[in-house]
């Protein structure tokens, strides 16, 4: 069981995971849960989250990383990144009989044509959809529930114009995980993972938020949800309710 939130946004990418694996006795009876780590970073510079097989995760991870760091895929035009990427994803899983539905995973890459990519790698077949004219993505058991709070949160603070900004981005992604997380009929838990992809002193480096980070955007959802309930007294005609900031950049 996972959720996992993307987002492109016109200056990073932001990928959030839940915690919770779910452990089985191999007939598809569960029996206990753990935390785990489902985002990984490769290099510094590449964000890889997974859902599905942790070791189909791992041997996925393997090929992103040899990617990077022996063949220089990541110089190439971003498609042909990605279809590199399914291609040796692929042919790996091949080797050992993995059957498809098993696994799909969200990258986000930077790229010297576009800036930064977020790209999809579908659970049915794992073929790749890079997100640019929609930049927001969700996978996993989680899905029912992320998508439509992503939808919202799209027609409240986004419009249909450019993508959000970062800022935006990672406070979309910690309130669509809260839902998520929240509101679960069971697999999916906390603590939540949030990881960055964005232009430090000239280069692209990825890495995770911290507690307080995250910390921080979680007091701006809750302020957003209690706006929404004091919403309901303007409605009666109590007076207006600002709306508070989102963190500071």
């Amino acid at each position: 069981m996972t959720v996992l939130v993307g987002v492109r946004c016109k200056d990073g990418v932001v990928i959030g995971a839940d915690s919770a694996a779910t452990f089985s006795d191999g007939q598809r009876r569960h029996t206990i849960e753990q935390t785990v780590k489902k985002i990984s970073i490769i290099s510094g510079r590449v964000i890889v989250a997974g859902t599905g097989e942790i070791g189909l995760d791992q041997r996925f991870c393997d090929v992103v990383l040899k990617a990077h760091d022996q063949h220089k895929v990541f110089q190439k035009d971003p498609l042909d990144v990605v279809r590199a990427l399914t291609a040796s994803a692929i042919n790996d899983f091949r080797a050992t009989n993995v059957q498809p539905g098993t696994y799909g995973a969200l990258v986000a890459f930077p790229s010297s044509s576009r800036g930064f990519e977020l790209c999809e790698f579908a659970t049915t077949n794992f073929q790749p959809e890079l997100k640019r004219d929609i930049w927001y993505v969700s996978m996993g058991s989680g899905q029912p529930i992320a998508d439509p709070c992503l939808g919202f949160i799209r027609q409240a603070f986004w419009g249909d114009g450019v993508p959000p900004s970062f800022n935006d981005g990672v406070f979309a992604v910690v309130w669509t995980l809260s839902q998520a997380i929240a509101l679960n009929p069971g697999g999916i838990n906390a603590p939540m993972q949030v990881a960055t992809l964005t232009t430090q002193k000239g280069s692209a480096v990825a890495r995770f938020l911290d507690s307080g980070e995250i910390a921080e955007h979680e007091a701006a959802v809750e302020g957003a949800i209690e706006a929404l309930r004091k919403y309901r007294g303007q409605v009666r005609g109590e007076g207006a309710v600002p709306i508070p900031s989102p963190p500071s950049e």
